[in-house]
């Protein structure tokens, strides 16, 4: 039973001085920036043709509804309601059933997030040189462009550019909530969305672009039939809205009480969905265009799209503005993977936010320059994201939806809305989504990933 000393409204649980978003558009952008990464550029284009074209995208679409109106406004909801992130939210649900391991519980998404983190930010450093590269055209004048890649994403190959992404991290994050993160968000989102906008005008007048316009909307209906096609979609729709129990609960504690968030998901999820297209009306047709592997996975981006840059018209101009692009998704990403740590060090230990800022920045350049290889950031990134990540989403989802008691999570999210949840909410959100979040883990367990 829930401690009955324990007031079920959620508004009680409110911290009025924690600093909040200034705006819904500011938030929903926020989270839209750490939905927009490296899967929707370089993994969703390929799960499309993979799993049956235009078929693939009736699961997909299917479950970007579902998550997003169930596990994204549920963690959302948890830290708006307990106004802290995973590690206070998990300590004070827990307090609820009279428990006290709630905040060991809620290491794991910490854990996780950090874990990415580490990893993302080698990525962000490899992305840092291409542009570079882009603009000095050492990129495009490479003889070999695996080659060239292999260099930089050798052991120690890009620690001046990783160091430097993080030194950008620091600033931005160090701003703090409103100035920092929702101003930056505001700035790198529309622009991601242009320059992608003006990309994929471009490459439709490529010869021979329809090819990848067919790999993706041709449907084969017969990939229906395939659970498999059923499995990734849902991974896909998974990892792309940036479930993981740690990031959505800390932007979530970040939102004023008198927003919608049934609202705010929506958005987030016609956001997300239009990214992963735009990426996808980029990338395959360009492929395509030149004979090019649309199946290369990571290696799309550094090896693949350089050779494409290099035969197309005017494309060191256009080389700049993708690389500029993938740049501003990728740390808005990362904004959110380091967001989550910073919290929990500053709550825990009530230190100054540049001072818990300046930790995770210092910690994930110590960690991350040692695991600055191809073949080991891509060995460490799988596992986090296999292990650790849905284990954060599955337990929050149990932790909200369950533990933290009858009611409390309806309350939760119906605060700030003024038409009342229906009768679905308890039944999708117990049982449809943490059924889901189990089949992502275990299925990501026995594919080696899904998302």
């Amino acid at each position: 039973m829930v401690d009955k000393n324990n007031n079920n409204n959620p508004e009680t649980l409110e911290n009025d001085s924690r600093e909040t978003f200034g705006s819904k558009f500011g938030f929903v952008l926020a989270c839209v920036g750490s939905a927009v990464g490296m899967g929707n550029i370089w993994l969703f284009p390929y799960r499309v043709g993979e799993f049956g074209g235009a078929a693939f995208l009736i699961p997909y679409f299917i479950f970007v509804v579902v998550i997003g109106f169930t596990g994204v406004i549920g963690e959302m909801s948890f830290g708006r309601a307990m106004r802290t992130g995973p590690l206070g939210s998990f300590k004070k649900a827990f307090k609820r059933r009279n428990k006290d391991y709630g905040a060991t519980v809620g290491m794991i998404p910490v854990i996780g997030s950090l874990g990415i983190a580490i990893g993302y930010s080698v990525v962000v450093g490899w992305i840092l040189r291409f542009l570079i590269g882009s603009f000095t055209g050492s990129m495009l004048g490479a003889e070999n462009s695996g080659a060239y890649f292999g260099q930089i994403a050798g052991t120690f190959g890009s620690t001046t550019w990783h160091l430097l992404g993080l030194l950008i991290l620091l600033v931005i994050l160090s701003l703090g909530v409103a100035d920092g993160i929702e101003k930056v968000n505001k700035v790198l989102m529309p622009a991601f969305f242009g320059l992608f906008l003006i990309l994929a005008i471009r490459i439709a007048f490529l010869p021979g672009a329809m090819e990848g316009y067919k790999f993706m909307f041709v449907p084969r209906w017969e990939a229906l039939l395939s659970p498999k096609t059923w499995v990734f979609a849902l991974g896909q729709a998974f990892f792309s809205l940036s479930l993981a129990g740690s990031g959505t609960v800390v932007y979530g504690s970040y939102l004023k009480k008198n927003e919608d968030v049934v609202d705010a998901a929506k958005y987030i999820v016609i956001f997300d969905v239009m990214a992963a297209m735009l990426a996808a009306l980029v990338i395959l047709p360009a492929v395509f265009a030149y004979n090019l592997d649309p199946a290369a996975g990571p290696p799309l981006m550094f090896i693949t799209l350089p050779e494409v840059f290099k035969q197309m018209p005017l494309g060191n101009l256009f080389a700049i503005v993708f690389f500029v692009a993938v740049f501003f998704a990728a740390t808005t990403s990362l904004m959110n993977l380091m967001e989550t740590p910073i919290e929990a060090i500053q709550e825990k230990f009530k230190i100054s936010r540049l001072k818990s800022v300046s930790l995770v920045i210092g910690l994930t350049a110590l960690v991350g320059v040692f695991i600055e290889n191809g073949d080991v950031v891509s060995i460490w990134m799988d596992v986090i994201s296999i292990y650790v990540i849905p284990l954060g989403a599955l337990l929050a989802g149990v932790v909200f939806f369950w533990i933290a008691g009858e009611g409390f999570a309806r309350e939760a999210v119906q605060m700030g809305r003024e038409k009342k949840l229906g009768a679905w909410f308890e039944p999708m959100t117990k049982y449809v989504f943490v059924g889901l979040t189990i089949l992502v883990y275990i299925m990501g367990i026995i594919y080696g990933g899904i998302g």
